[in-house]
């Protein structure tokens, strides 16, 4: 949540209140519009249903950037293809809480597809025998519906995709995230909290008008004590397919996502270039991993994915040593 200024902290009636963001006092606080949605007054019962939905779930990962059009949800897809693909014996899922713009069903390859209710809850659509993905566009009757949709009836979207969607045993969820640090992300973090947030990617792109919001997302995660597993910086250069030159496209003037993960003295990933190639297989679903094999992209998206799986074991292994 955003500071609250001393003389509105002083009087604020608190956010099991009732009063909570319709009391007077709370005109002026930046956190108005969440405490009145009623969010932070959820029962325990939705709370301990979906830690009881996600017990069997190992690892769970929030991909975030301040700064939309960074490619958050091309790095998810990319992310949970080489995970899926290359280990055969786990399974991966993906979560769109884009609630306003959903692009993993057109990304994986599956607009159109319809989601099944059984006696366990909603069925996730498939792409891969140990892919799978739930999305709001799925529910969309046309995919070019605007979803118009407030706060409190985006929170209850979320909240029923973690705790009515059957998702399985699963060695990773990963969640596409909206641009900012609003409604979906404190819902998000609302509901995970009690089972454990493996960490949070954080996509960024060179330029220093992209690194400004994503500064915003990484305070974001420090006060909402989300781990950062470590920054991609996506679109770094431009190679092209033909001739083979470089260039940056987006320039970074100040050193880009590299200078400033050292700064903040988070983990540095890598770097991703601008692939017209990779541009076209998200339009058209296709997977870029077995479309074009021998692409640099591939080698340099195996050594991020293997430094992901290295930070959620050493998360996971800190979470131990806690607990002892």
């Amino acid at each position: 949540m955003a500071d609250i200024p001393s003389d509105i902290r002083q009087h604020c009636p608190g956010t099991e209140s009732n009063d909570a963001g319709k009391s007077s006092i709370c005109a002026g606080c930046p956190n108005k519009t969440i405490c009145a949605s009623g969010i932070t007054r959820q029962s325990d019962s939705n709370i301990d249903l979906i830690k009881e939905r996600l017990s069997t779930v190992k690892n769970k990962l929030l991909v975030l950037s301040g700064k939309g059009g960074v490619g958050k949800s091309t790095i998810t897809s990319l992310i949970s293809r080489f995970l899926a693909l290359n280990n055969p014996d786990i399974n991966v899922a993906i979560l769109d809480i884009d609630i306003c713009g959903p692009s993993q069903p057109r990304v994986l390859g599956v607009i159109g597809e319809q989601v099944h209710q059984s006696g366990s809850g909603w069925s996730p659509v498939y792409i891969e025998d140990n892919l799978s993905l739930m999305s709001i566009g799925f529910l969309l009757a046309n995919p070019s519906d605007a979803v118009i949709w407030r706060g409190p009836k985006k929170n209850g979207m979320i909240r029923q995709f973690l705790s009515e969607v059957d998702w399985g045993m699963l060695d990773y969820l990963i969640l596409d995230t909206p641009p900012g640090t609003s409604d979906e992300h404190l819902s998000a973090t609302l509901y995970l909290k009690n089972v454990g947030i493996t960490g949070a990617v954080i996509v960024t792109t060179p330029q220093q008008v992209a690194l400004l919001d994503v500064r915003k997302e990484i305070d974001f995660c420090k006060k909402a004590n989300i781990p950062i597993l470590g920054v991609i910086e996506n679109m770094n250069i431009f190679v092209c397919p033909k001739c083979k030159n470089s260039e940056e496209i987006f320039p970074a003037l100040t050193g880009g996502g590299y200078a400033m993960a050292k700064e903040l003295n988070i983990e540095f990933l890598g770097s991703l270039p601008l692939d017209p190639l990779l541009t076209r297989c998200c339009d058209e679903g296709k997977n870029f991993l077995t479309e074009f094999p021998q692409s640099p992209t591939i080698f340099t998206l195996q050594t991020i994915v293997q430094k992901i799986i290295k930070q959620c074991e050493k998360m996971k292994s800190d979470c131990e040593i806690d607990i002892t």
